[in-house]
């Protein structure tokens, strides 16, 4: 079988096509428990926030299901570090040393998709549009309802292809990013780093 991360984007996308699911009440139960991993295995680097985000973090709100975790660092980190910790149950989707940002997903496995699947989005502590987004979706129902109808259309759309699929959405989660935060102001911008 090939290995993940060797694979083409073709291939990536064939083995792991968009599947949505109803949301499911253990997503919450999930990140917990990944948050308390990671933050063990991490326990000398310099975290400054850790949290759910994405779709599965918002109640109701039809999914992948995979459970996305933003994990925000203060200065200094070495991304070279931080990968050599995780590597042996993550694997890495991208890097990039100029921004300080690494991507790695679990439960990506040769026969498809595990039962549980993570996505770990680290980041330098930031004022970051997906907490701005989750929170729109959380307190706006109507709004998550809207998003989840569109999902659905995607999926039939681009359900071999990720990349459309998230193309797709950007303007939808730009227009309610940018609500967000005319909503809530600064609140996730960072105070001591």
């Amino acid at each position: 079988m090939k290995n993940l991360e060797n694979m083409s984007l073709h291939d990536s996308w064939k083995q792991f096509p968009i599947i949505l699911k109803e949301s499911n009440p253990n997503y919450k139960q999930w990140y917990e428990d990944e948050k308390k991993i990671l933050l063990d295995h991490l326990s000398d680097v310099p975290i400054y926030r850790i949290n759910h985000i994405g779709s599965t973090s918002v109640p109701g709100l039809v999914a992948k299901p995979t459970v996305d975790i933003l994990l925000e660092l203060a200065q200094p980190y070495s991304l070279d570090a931080i990968t050599r910790i995780l590597r042996p149950s993550w694997n890495v989707m991208s890097k990039n040393d100029d921004e300080g940002t690494l991507d790695l997903n679990r439960g990506y496995t040769p026969a498809g998709f595990a039962d549980k699947v993570f996505h770990l989005h680290i980041k330098p502590a930031g004022d970051w549009e997906e907490l701005y987004f989750r929170d729109y979706l959380s307190t706006h129902t109507e709004i998550a309802r809207q998003y989840g109808e569109l999902k659905l259309s995607l999926e039939k759309k681009f359900k071999h292809n990720r990349g459309a699929y998230t193309a797709a959405k950007t303007g939808f989660v730009t227009t309610y990013t940018q609500k967000a935060r005319e909503e809530f102001g600064g609140r996730y911008r960072p105070t001591i780093i």
